[in-house]
């Protein structure tokens, strides 16, 4: 054991046995970091010395680094009889191995669980190295000892269920997470639950299902917190107390856009990955009042118009399965409705970045970190209690929509990698509010079809985006306080056109699509609430596809 200057607890270094090899495994406590080198590395057929690929932490030829943030578990392991009865063995004494289970990076932001057996003939020093990692594992305290899990098994296609216990549950049970698991019969079943069941003695909450699933959660969640903090909902001025108790998103839905926008792969493993080691990544969520009373929270989509009927025919086909968001969606391009009213919001001064900056938000976002750090006093400068409504802040936009859409986050999905806002943040304490105007076919198909591509979707002259921290919208059928025998004739021939989708004309009120859920209100208003809540993840990594480079530079950040 090597004594380091200053105060420091000495690091670990020893010579143990890693495959047919001796190698030097080194353990430092500060800032916590296992590595083992191969004192003299095969070389390949032209003199090269070789890297092993079968470890996902090799830096450079023959070095590995494994970070104890990421590092599970650490077990003492039996030697086999085969291996105890080699000729190695036999001539040095009975073996003793520790099995060190840790985050391996695969490709596309995907991680697996990997392992690496380390022996020796020396028992005590076999001990030394178990009890020393897993003292360094204690001083993880992000980490969960005991989670509630919801599992939807009707979402997606009726794997929820499967995929908890084939995938995940055998990760927790090897990482000694002890877990209540409820498997939800009916619409709203995990929220009533939450209301009710004693959710302090959890460290997080885990729900395995699609984007519906997450809302329910998410839902329950923030509405027990604010019932046990005499946080009335239904005032759109009320301060929410923050949700510090952590979800965990297994994928496991028809669409699961909300886990693919904070992680960048809608991955069971890698989600289960994230639960185990603690990760966390605030998250902004917006509420959404009519008239003083609390309709819903979203934290991906709050869209109008386009994506709002697409939703609405979808949800009449659901028979169909996954395929009824293409048909639909062509059937609403096709229909190419417009919507009339004024869209007020209050733009976002005081937030770093741009919608059309091009940084888009990834792990450890500093915009993020920024907005967190700003005063609270500043933060309440732009709430609703100040009553800002008749203030010159306030910017009004009348006009006829094809499309409006309020998101908190990129909302990336495979279909389309960049979303529909690629610099939204995720924690930033704004909305990207985009405004679609009325546009013929042919430009709003291009504007579509950027989506998919790396061209910028927001450089036409019908497209508007702002940074917000709270909006209004109201439909002018709400705004015509008479109805006349001319507003009698829209409605009737707005019952025409959707009988006949080819048809091209105004209709009085879409309805909103909100996190995939249906929401009918003509009259909204919205107000994002700064990192309210978190989740078990750490945002999206930038793509690394040489995986040495990457733990390169993390040990050198580390060391």
């Amino acid at each position: 054991m090597e004594q380091p200057a200053g105060g420091r607890r000495p690091r670990l270094v020893s010579s143990l046995a890693f495959g047919q090899r001796a190698w030097e495994v080194t353990l430092e406590w500060e800032p916590g970091l296992l590595s083992w080198r191969d004192p003299q590395p095969p070389r390949g057929r032209d003199g090269d010395i070789s890297i092993s690929r079968t470890i996902s932490t090799s830096v450079t030829s023959g070095n590995y680094f494994v970070p104890a943030s990421e590092i599970i578990v650490v077990e003492e392991t039996e030697i086999d009889e085969k291996q105890c009865s080699s000729g190695k063995w036999q001539k040095m004494g009975k073996p003793h191995a520790f099995t060190v289970y840790y985050m391996k990076r695969a490709q596309k932001h995907r991680w697996r669980c990997s392992e690496v057996t380390f022996s020796c003939v020396d028992e005590q020093l076999c001990n030394q190295w178990i009890q020393a990692l897993k003292e360094l594992l204690e001083l993880q305290k992000s980490r969960p000892k005991q989670l509630l899990v919801y599992i939807n098994p009707y979402g997606g296609k009726r794997q929820g269920k499967r995929i908890y216990e084939q995938k995940v549950a055998p990760l927790f049970s090897l990482a000694s997470i002890s877990t209540d698991v409820i498997i939800t019969e009916h619409a709203n079943h995990a929220k009533d639950n939450l209301l009710e069941v004693n959710i302090y003695k959890y460290d997080g909450i885990v729900c395995v299902g699609g984007d519906g699933m997450f809302s329910e959660v998410m839902h329950g969640l923030i509405g027990r917190i604010q019932k046990d903090s005499g946080i009335d909902q239904n005032n759109p001025k009320a301060p929410l107390v923050q949700c510090n108790i952590r979800i965990g998103i297994i994928p496991a839905g028809s669409t699961d856009c909300i886990c693919y926008a904070t992680v960048g792969v809608t991955d069971p493993v890698t989600s289960a990955l994230h639960i185990i080691v603690g990760d966390s990544q605030p998250l902004d969520v917006s509420s959404i009042h009519h008239n003083n009373t609390f309709l819903k929270y979203f934290v991906s989509l709050l869209g109008y118009g386009f994506y709002g009927d697409i939703l609405k025919d979808s949800e009449k086909k659901r028979w169909m399965g996954t395929i009824r968001y293409d048909f639909s969606g062509f059937k609403t391009f096709l229909s190419h409705h417009y919507y009339e009213g004024t869209v007020s919001f209050l733009p976002a001064k005081q937030t770093l970045g741009s919608p059309r900056d091009k940084k888009k938000c990834r792990t450890g976002c500093y915009i993020c970190r920024q907005s967190k750090q700003q005063p609270e006093e500043q933060q309440k400068n732009y709430g609703l209690e100040h009553n800002d409504e008749g203030g010159e802040d306030w910017k009004v936009i009348k006009g006829k929509f094809l499309a409006i859409n309020a998101v908190n986050m990129s909302c990336a999905c495979p279909r389309s990698p960049k979303g529909l806002s690629p610099a939204a943040h995720l924690a930033d304490g704004s909305i990207d509010l985009i405004l679609v105007r009325k546009c013929s076919r042919f430009n709003f198909l291009r504007y579509l079809v950027r989506h998919t591509n790396q061209d910028d979707q927001f450089d036409f002259t019908f497209v508007e985006v702002y940074r917000v921290k709270k909006f209004q919208f109201t439909s002018k059928h709400l705004e015509d306080s008479v109805i006349d025998v001319k507003d009698v004739g829209k409605k009737r021939f707005g019952q025409f056109c959707r009988d006949h989708p080819a048809c091209c004309c105004n209709l009085s009120n879409s309805i909103w699509n909100c996190d995939g859920e249906t929401l009918d209100s003509s009259t909204i208003e919205v107000r994002v609430h700064c990192q309210l809540m978190k989740l078990f993840a750490r945002g999206i990594e930038e793509n690394s596809n040489d995986e040495a480079i990457y733990n390169q530079s993390t040990a050198e950040q580390l060391l």
